[in-house]
């Protein structure tokens, strides 16, 4: 250890020394000594020393002025907080910094520069400590100042670290959380600055920050120095992940999505006074990725070994070198929302009447909160902020802190999942939406709004109070039936939170959602983009698609991401992937379809499914959908995707269609590749022994089977009346399947809304011996209840 009581070099910090210099600094010495050998790069630097902070304060005998000045706070309404913490600040910046105190700063920033053998750039990072309690997290509490140069910078940005425990913010933290005010110390970390000016920065999380999924690693990143990524001042970049896969050395990046990163925060000039200035990003960096996927890679990797040395999920942020064009982690520390949430008490909510939706963004948390909104510009505004409103602004830091706390629901126009507002209302337990782009120009001050956060990763505002229902559910009671319930699934923002509820994997996930809501252009327009006719197709094709110059590889990034995303969520559980069941007047309805698909009179039982992917029309379209399920299962590694052919007239069609899938790379039974058929067509019931022989089980689509059946349109609402699995000749079909698919050994399950509305339906397909029941994730629970009884009357 340094002979120093004022400084020690992060070389000579392990994680036992957060007493002395906080959690922050002590933590980058143990990476430092830790995990260099692990191919970790951390910048040096050096801390002060808790004793340093008291010795400060001593010699200029600012202990009992402070204490006085804080004993007048008024702990009950705060009214006099901002006046109490800048008289404070005012008494530390004021006073003389000690000459062996700034002497011993100074010695170790010249040994560092001498080390590196340059004047360098420091960030000076406050790491704060409490006496009674070491390890008690302080983070975002304090400040830190960037690009700081020479000695007199250095020991000036050190007295300005002091000042920082004293910000109002601070001081509310440390009375909220029963701290002694003057019993918190403060360290400060001095480290090379990394030129991410020039480059990139951004956070990761060993977790999913929203939903605390564990098996993902969540990457943010943004130009520039990271404070803009922190402070939520971005929407940046966001990528996945997924843990398992990257620890067999696949390609585990399963989800990418690009932010506006409308603002980069560099170097000031020399000149200006400054050390920093926010600049208008250029619109070619806005349009690029800020990290390659090798670089995505990297950063996971680290990030998951610093999990596995620290034994708990953690919070990182790290930085590239625009000069070295080096990766550096800049600090970490645990995660603390998530990781200690047990996770097992589910609250579910239905919206039953809304009003009219003003905005939406990147929501926050699980729930729905309504109140008057209030427009603040700054944190000087506070007041106008009443308890159980709304607070809307454009931007938050932690200044904002005492004040998000008094709010119902927290809307940000500028920020992503890892800003300051995001990871304050996680904290807090409130509803938030940032990223609303718009939302201060949009809602108006005073209106009476509800926040739904219910829906994935989006979340609406809507015009006035909203009504809906909740209902409290413990996961962990519920008993899983033997007859294996599995979920319907389509959108992959909410797969996370849905792997949480007891189910056996997915037994249906609809492509045609992804290609509807992520993809939007028909897939053949991809494929003769030279050669398109519709111009206005080709222009909304060239906004969409700027990425790509190969715009067939859009297609099966966005195709292989959404079901890699939901893939993750659920493995190694089954995930029954049905390929496109688009009819043709939907598919024409896509970018550019009117191109390729015919005017049909009845297009329910017309061009669609099996017989599409061989047809020449679409041939070249289904080869797209195969080339991004072959990236899921061999590139992504995730082998628990299962593949399903959709509305199958004949065998000959599916022995067509496996034979272009096994042409894409698709082989049935390699690597495990199990390949289904929706059982939907009376003519699948009665060869469901020639079936078997070509596919590995089926799934009944219980909806088609009861159209074709009864020879009635479902969308008609003259004859609707008539639709009804429960119907004898319905039931007739699907017990007559059911019994075919276990005597020939195949596996055999059903997706649709029946077996939960209606206990009588589930009783009898459990008494036929189903393999599985697939439920909407809203019907799920009521379905588990269903089935448990019917399996109870079985035995009984």
């Amino acid at each position: 250890m340094s002979s120093s009581p004022f400084v020690i070099p992060f070389s000579q910090l392990r994680n036992t020394d957060v007493a002395q210099v906080g959690g922050k600094n002590a933590s980058l010495g143990e990476m430092l000594f830790s995990l260099g050998s692990k191919g970790i790069r951390v910048p040096d630097g050096f801390a002060t020393t808790a004793f340093a902070f008291q010795y400060f304060l001593k010699e200029n005998k600012l202990d009992e002025p402070l204490q006085q000045l804080l004993d007048t706070l008024d702990t009950a309404a705060f009214s006099n907080l901002n006046e109490i913490g800048a008289k404070a600040r005012e008494l530390v910046l004021q006073a003389t910094m000690p000459d062996d105190l700034r002497q011993a700063v100074i010695v170790a920033y010249e040994n560092l520069c001498a080390t590196h053998n340059r004047t360098l750039e420091v960030a000076v990072r406050s790491s704060a400590t409490a006496e009674d309690l070491p390890n008690a997290s302080f983070a975002g509490q304090h400040d830190s100042f960037l690009n700081r140069k020479g000695k007199d910078d250095v020991v000036h940005a050190v007295q300005l670290c002091f000042a920082s425990l004293f910000n109002s913010r601070a001081i509310k933290y440390r009375h909220d959380n029963g701290f002694e005010q003057m019993k918190v110390y403060l360290s400060a970390g001095v480290q090379m600055m990394v030129r991410s000016d020039i480059s990139c920065s951004g956070i990761s999380f060993t977790i999913d920050p929203e939903s605390g999924f564990r098996d993902v690693v969540s990457v943010a990143g943004c130009w520039g120095l990271g404070e803009n990524i922190v402070q939520g001042a971005v929407n940046p970049d966001e990528f996945y992940v997924f843990k398992p896969t990257l620890a067999q050395g696949k390609n585990a990046l399963i989800s990418k999505k690009m932010g506006s990163k409308a603002k980069t925060m560099c170097y000031a000039a020399e000149d200006s006074g400054h050390s920093l200035v926010n600049i208008d990003t250029p619109e070619e960096k806005r349009r690029q990725w800020v990290l390659s996927e090798a670089e995505i890679t990297t950063i996971a990797r680290w990030s998951v070994i610093i999990e596995q040395h620290y034994g708990m999920p953690m919070d990182i942020e790290w930085a590239k070198d625009g000069i070295s064009e080096q990766l550096f982690i800049v600090q970490a520390r645990p995660e603390t929302v998530h990781a200690n949430a047990s996770g097992q008490l589910h609250t579910e909510y239905t919206i039953t009447q809304k009003g009219e939706r003003i905005c939406a963004g990147s929501a926050v948390g699980n729930g729905i909160a309504y109140g008057r909104a209030r427009i603040l510009q700054s944190p000087a505004e506070a007041h106008k902020l009443e308890a159980g409103e709304v607070l809307v602004t454009d931007i938050t830091n932690p200044d904002w802190d005492p004040i998000m706390k008094k709010a119902a629901a927290i809307i940000t126009n500028k920020g992503g999942r890892t800003s300051h507002a995001a990871i304050v209302a996680r904290e807090v337990g409130a509803v938030a939406i940032v990223g609303a782009l718009d939302a201060t120009e949009k809602i108006r001050d005073g209106q009476l709004i509800t926040v739904a956060c219910t829906q994935g990763k989006t979340g609406y505002v809507y015009d006035g109070k909203a009504t809906w229902e909740e209902k409290q559910i413990d996961l962990s009671a519920i008993k899983l039936p033997e007859t294996a319930p599995m979920l319907i699934v389509a959108d992959p923002d909410k797969a996370f939170r849905l792997a949480a509820y007891p189910n056996q994997g997915v037994g249906l996930m609809r492509l045609e959602f992804i290609i509807n809501n992520s993809i939007r252009i028909h897939p053949m327009a991809l494929v003769k983009y030279p050669v398109l006719q519709d111009k206005d197709a080709i222009q909304m094709i060239d906004d969409i698609t700027y990425l790509h110059t190969d715009k067939k590889q859009f297609f099966i990034e966005q195709l292989s991401q959404a079901v890699g995303t939901i893939a993750a969520a659920f493995y190694p559980k089954d995930v029954i992937v049905r390929m496109s069941d688009f009819k043709s007047n939907e598919y024409a309805n896509l970018i550019g379809g009117r191109e390729f698909e015919p005017r049909e009179e009845n297009p329910m039982i017309g061009f669609r499914g099996a017989s599409r992917y061989y047809n020449e029309r679409y041939k070249e379209g289904f080869l797209l959908e195969c080339a991004a399920m072959k990236k899921v299962r061999e590139e992504m590694g995730l082998t628990n995707v299962k593949l399903m052919i959709p509305f199958c007239r004949t065998v000959e069609e599916g022995q067509k269609v496996l034979s272009i899938m096994e042409s894409a790379g698709l082989q049935r039974g390699k690597d495990g590749l199990e390949i289904y058929v929706m059982a939907e067509i009376p003519s699948n019931v009665l060869m469901a022994k020639e079936f078997a022989e070509v596919f590995d089980g089926f799934s009944i689509g219980s909806n088609d089977l009861t159209q074709l059946t009864l020879g009635l349109d479902r969308d008609s609402a003259i004859i609707s009346d008539l639709f009804d699995e429960n119907n004898p000749a319905v039931k007739s079909m699907i017990a007559q399947v059911i019994q075919t698919a276990k005597a020939c050994g195949a596996k055999i399950g059903l997706c649709g809304q029946a077996p939960s509305d209606d206990p009588a339906f589930a009783a009898f397909l459990v008494q036929q011996g189903i393999d599985s029941i697939s439920f909407n994730p809203d019907a799920l629970l009521k379905g588990i209840e269903n089935m448990l009884a019917a399996e109870d009357a079985k035995q009984a």
